[in-house]
């Protein structure tokens, strides 16, 4: 990575305004997460102590209460202010590489590509699932598989904007656009059949919760996502394109 990025500004000042911006996406992300995610999460907590008989709440160190808030909050925040600052970095490497686009135009590009490379082919293949759901014994498996997919993801984006590159020349920004694209969704279905499929969702458990935590799962992704490109593209556009000097003010003859 160069010293500057293509406007002179340094990836430092990027990825200071990236980190912001993603805390100010972690802000959204916690309000949609305690409106739409806590109360699927109390009602998988109830049917999971239900099956167990006994009150979960009781033995835990750290009240339920806490957890909805601040152990809520200090891990979105946490989350959300780590991933803007990789955003910003991916956005430094992108500038003025992905075509003619300006800094607002550009960081929607990177925060769409992030959104689905890192969010919504690994959420396909392994959805979030509510407490009482999954064998403990296999937390380690489950993980690894996930971020195999969103490694996976990852690369295969990468690739497909390589090939779209080289592509170009003969065939054209638009057409070698979609070859890439096809490429991309092609070697993803295949990642899908590939990689195991994880079923540990008890017989009795409600498919509407696990339903409902899934789209509330989701909706604080798109809820980061968005609110971390918009902010970001307004904090990068301020650094990159600099409001022009006020006129000096004409003196008046004498």
């Amino acid at each position: 990575m160069t010293s500057t990025s293509p406007g002179g500004v340094s990836p430092r000042t990027l990825l200071v305004r990236g980190m912001l911006a993603g805390l100010l996406a972690g802000v959204a992300a916690f309000l949609v997460a305690y409106l739409l995610g806590e109360s699927e999460v109390d009602a998988a907590i109830a049917i999971e102590e239900a099956a167990a008989g006994h009150d979960h709440g009781e033995d835990a160190p750290v009240g339920r209460a806490l957890q909805a808030t601040a152990g809520l909050g200090t891990g979105v925040l946490l989350y959300a202010v780590a991933l803007g600052g990789i955003a910003a970095l991916v956005y430094c490497f992108a500038l003025g590489r992905i075509g003619r686009f300006g800094p607002r135009a550009t960081a929607a590009l990177v925060t769409g590509a992030l959104y689905v490379t890192v969010t919504l082919v690994p959420f396909f293949k392994y959805p979030a699932n509510p407490p009482a759901v999954g064998d403990p014994g296999t937390v380690a498996r489950r993980t690894a598989l996930y971020l195999l997919m969103i490694a996976l993801s990852v690369l295969l984006a990468a690739g497909a904007l390589i090939l779209g590159r080289r592509l170009a020349p003969r065939l054209g920004n638009w057409n070698a656009s979609i070859v890439a694209g096809a490429a991309f969704v092609l070697l993803i279905g295949l990642s899908y059949a590939l990689l195991p499929g994880i079923d540990e969702v008890p017989a009795a458990f409600p498919a509407t919760l696990i339903w409902e935590f899934r789209l509330a799962s989701l909706a604080i992704q798109t809820a980061l996502w968005t609110t971390f490109g918009l902010a970001f593209g307004f904090l990068a556009e301020r650094a990159l394109v600099p409001a022009s000097a006020p006129k000096e003010a004409v003196q008046p003859t004498s």
